[in-house]
């Protein structure tokens, strides 16, 4: 099975980094690709560069094995939708390799406002990373597309929907351009790597 999670990554921080570290471990998967967004549909565009965004997201993961960046919607014109990028995910891998979407759960509560969104699930399986006081509800709309397990993700190429907790780090990339706008040090928030190329390309401020 390999994981996706896309995002903007403006910067890529340990809050990305350890919850896809997580998840990959939980589900049992082969690799965690991170898709750097182009354009964004549903947001402010992003701050840094396409090209910045792609070089701090290879720094951030350098070293650990089950990461890999791909940089398919940096490439593709237009706005970065989740559907397209799966699609194309598809049409590299087959129909039958289990692919898995990470997503939060703020994401995922308006899932079904997403561009295409029934689409998604016949090309992918949704991993939400719960948050704590939420219990999902087997009688909306994904009830009967949920996991109990793990191992019905990697059955199955697409189509169910899991929840996992996950460490709760209260770091946001929104925070460090602030930060880094007021000239606070927003380091171990990130990688070192990551942060030295925001010092040397003076992101942000």
């Amino acid at each position: 099975m390999i994981g996706i999670m896309g995002g903007t990554f403006d910067p890529i921080h340990f809050a990305h980094l350890r919850t896809a570290l997580e998840i990959a471990e939980s589900c049992g998967m082969e690799q965690l690709r991170f898709i750097p967004g182009s354009v964004p549909p549903h947001r402010p565009q992003p701050k840094a560069s396409a090209e910045q965004r792609w070089e701090m997201v290879n720094l951030a993961i350098a070293g650990e094995p089950l990461f890999q960046a791909d940089r398919r919607e940096l490439d593709r014109q237009g706005n970065s939708y989740t559907v397209d990028t799966l699609s194309s995910l598809r049409a590299d891998l087959g129909t039958k390799l289990p692919l898995a979407f990470v997503l939060g759960m703020d994401a995922f509560l308006a899932f079904r406002s997403w561009h295409r969104w029934q689409d998604i699930m016949q090309l992918a399986h949704l991993v939400v990373m719960s948050r704590p006081g939420y219990a999902p509800d087997p009688q909306d709309w994904y009830g009967e597309l949920l996991a109990q397990t793990t191992c019905e993700l990697r059955s199955t190429a697409a189509g169910r929907v899991t929840f996992l907790s996950v460490t709760p780090l209260e770091i946001s990339a929104t925070k460090i351009r602030e930060a880094c706008q007021a000239k606070k040090s927003v380091r171990f928030l990130l990688p070192d790597a990551v942060y030295q190329y925001i010092q040397e390309h003076s992101l942000y401020h």
